[in-house]
C-alpha cells in the first residue's frame, strides 16, 4: 500500500522540552484525522507485522537529522486507523528517507507485510 500525505508532519523538535501540551495534542488529533481521511484503502484487517517507509519530500535542501522525523504522528495515526495493528519494534520495520521536491513537498507512506519475517530475522528478530 502506499499513501501521499501533501504536508509534512512538525519535527520533533517543536515539541521535545516544551511545554504546551496541548499544541503537541492538537497536531497528534490533526495527524491521526488526515491519516484516516487519506489513507485509503485500507486493508480488511489491521497488519500485525509491516515494513513502513516513510518518505518526506521536503521543500527545500535545508539539513535535517532523521531522528527529529521519526514518525510519531503518522505511525499513531496508521493504528488508529486500523491499517497497522501496533506500532512497537515487533510488529514494524520503519524506515525513514528524506528526499527534496521543491515544487511538491509532500510525505510517502509505503507499507508493506510481504518482506517483514525476512527483514525481522535479519535483525534478530
Amino acid at each position: 500500500m502506499k499513501y501521499t500525505i501533501n504536508e509534512i508532519p512538525p519535527s520533533n523538535n517543536k515539541f521535545i522540552g516544551r511545554t504546551n501540551k496541548w499544541e503537541y495534542q492538537e497536531k497528534k488529533k490533526y495527524w491521526a484525522k488526515l491519516i484516516f481521511l487519506k489513507c485509503r484503502p485500507k486493508p480488511e484487517k489491521p497488519l500485525e507485522k509491516a515494513v513502513v517507509t516513510l518518505t518526506y519530500f521536503f521543500g527545500n535542501k535545508i539539513r535535517r537529522d532523521p531522528d527529529n522525523y521519526s514518525g510519531k504522528f503518522i505511525l499513531d495515526g496508521l493504528v488508529k486507523a486500523g491499517i497497522i495493528a501496533d506500532d512497537s519494534f515487533s510488529n514494524i520495520d520503519l524506515r525513514l528517507c528524506g528526499k527534496v521536491d521543491k515544487k511538491n513537498p509532500r510525505t510517502e507512506i509505503e507499507i508493506t507485510n510481504d518482506s517483514y519475517s525476512a527483514v525481522n530475522e535479519s535483525h534478530g528478530g
